[in-house]
């Protein structure tokens, strides 16, 4: 479907915002009075600083993390033409539903959070709703980071103390991190995450393959129960819910109009970096693959794999902390000139927001300690409501009364209502099948000093 025929679907109204690339021609006009940052002017904080490259790289840097290290055992479990079928399918609806966020964010200039986005839908109640699950979302995917951090040292210092230290140490960082309180600043930190990431994967797949054995049993399709096939595909899944943290993102935009170009960016460089690595790496592991993928590549190498992705462990989940502090930031400051300044109420409810934030991670990860488990869950319970669920209603909020209008908002209406279809599913069975598996796991000890790297 061409980006025209999109525009005309999401935007049925006079008033409505034209195609990306006809307001791009436009010139830039200064934010309106309901946005969420106000005049900046003469802020000493200045938010709207990114360009569409920048925000790329800050969505690159979120989304291709730890969903690509669960790959290549999502592919083991359901064998290679699913998998490829699965992530291109996740990748392709996971950059419709984007971009009618981007849509949804130019058609209500004061949404900066899924709670605004929420108030739309549901009113106040739909507010609190969508503000809470949104913050527990991010502060899951936190947990996520501090949960492989604990994987990480374990394996490169061979267990050297209790995994619950190293949790700790992993919070710490992370903490430190997320200090600054601009995306602006965020992004030169993105752009040590996706080197991380990137030289982590070439060296897995390479020492994979010099290691792997002369003849590897590779499946095209297998035969394993509905269980174990949902949860890998929840696994994949996970690869593509970044959308939660998009609304905050295009509100930190120079030019809010270009958010589609981030997204290609994002979508062209994530999905050719899924196939790649989940394929090669499971092509010579085999069955036998680990997750995260990283644990496969030897005793040695995997050490030095987890070294060179200590970057992207910490700055990705430093953005997801970043994006839920701002959330509760702009909720308490909106409007205010604290916003803007650099008073010590400014600073240190931030300071205080982000500390508080990531301690609930840290205790989330010592909740749930097996890696592909808290994945498979966060992806049931929040993103296939984020990337899926809430994006088709934003379409069908923006074309109210006009789903029959056309052919096209004919096809449109039952796209989104399939899509929306989808996120039930992968809610439903996946809350089931990843609570199994949690419940059912031999390693799932919570709060306990033992090895979680074997």
């Amino acid at each position: 479907m061409t980006a025209a025929r999109d525009v005309e679907a999401v935007a049925p109204h006079d008033d409505a915002p034209g195609s990306f690339d006809e307001m791009a021609e436009k010139k830039a006009a200064p934010p309106p009075a309901d946005d969420p940052f106000g005049n900046e002017e003469c802020g000493e904080v200045k938010y709207r600083v990114m360009k569409w490259w920048q925000c790329g790289m800050l969505m690159i840097a979120e989304n291709i993390s730890l969903g690509i290290l669960s790959l290549p055992a999502a592919v083991a479990t359901l064998g290679i033409v699913p998998s490829i079928f699965l992530i291109l399918g996740l990748s392709g609806i996971s950059w419709y539903t984007g971009y009618v966020i981007g849509q949804f964010k130019l058609r209500y200039p004061h949404v900066h959070s899924m709670g605004d986005a929420g108030e739309l839908l549901f009113g106040a109640i739909g507010r609190e709703i969508m503000f809470f699950g949104q913050l527990l979302f991010c502060i899951f995917l936190m947990a996520s980071h501090v949960l492989t951090f604990t994987v990480l040292f374990n394996t490169i210092t061979g267990h050297g103390t209790c995994t619950i230290v190293f949790g700790v140490v992993g919070l710490i960082a992370s903490f430190i991190g997320a200090l600054p309180r601009t995306f602006g600043k965020v992004y030169w930190m993105s752009l040590a995450s996706c080197a991380s990431i990137t030289i982590a994967t070439i060296v897995t797949m390479v020492s994979v393959a010099v290691q792997a054995p002369d003849h590897v049993a590779v499946d095209i399709t297998t035969h394993v129960s509905f269980d174990s096939a949902f949860l890998a595909v929840t696994n994949i899944v996970f690869a593509f819910i970044a959308h939660v943290a998009f609304f905050g993102f295009v509100s930190e935009m120079e030019d809010p109009r270009d958010f589609p170009k981030s997204l290609a960016m994002l979508q062209v460089t994530d999905t050719t970096m899924y196939i790649v690595t989940a394929m090669v790496i499971y092509r010579y592991a085999g069955a036998d693959v680990k997750s995260p993928a990283l644990s496969s590549a030897g005793p040695l190498m995997s050490k030095v794999a987890y070294g060179l992705a200590i970057p992207t462990v910490i700055i990705a989940g430093v953005v997801f902390g970043h994006v839920a502090s701002k959330y509760i930031y702009v909720r308490v400051w909106r409007g205010s000139p604290r916003m803007h300044d650099n008073s010590l109420a400014s600073i240190g409810s931030w300071v205080a927001i982000a500390l508080g934030v990531w301690v609930i991670a840290w205790v989330i990860a010592e909740s749930i300690p097996v890696f592909s488990d808290l994945l498979s869950l966060i992806s049931a319970l929040f993103g296939s409501w984020f990337s899926y669920g809430l994006p088709a209603m934003f379409w069908m909020l923006m074309n109210k009364g006009q789903y029959t209008a056309s052919r096209s908002k004919i096809f449109l209406t039952i796209v989104n209502v399939i899509i929306f279809g989808i996120c039930c599913a992968i809610c439903g069975l996946g809350l089931y099948v990843s609570g199994k598996a949690i419940h059912d796991s031999s390693a799932s000890a919570s709060w306990t000093c033992a090895n979680n790297a074997d």
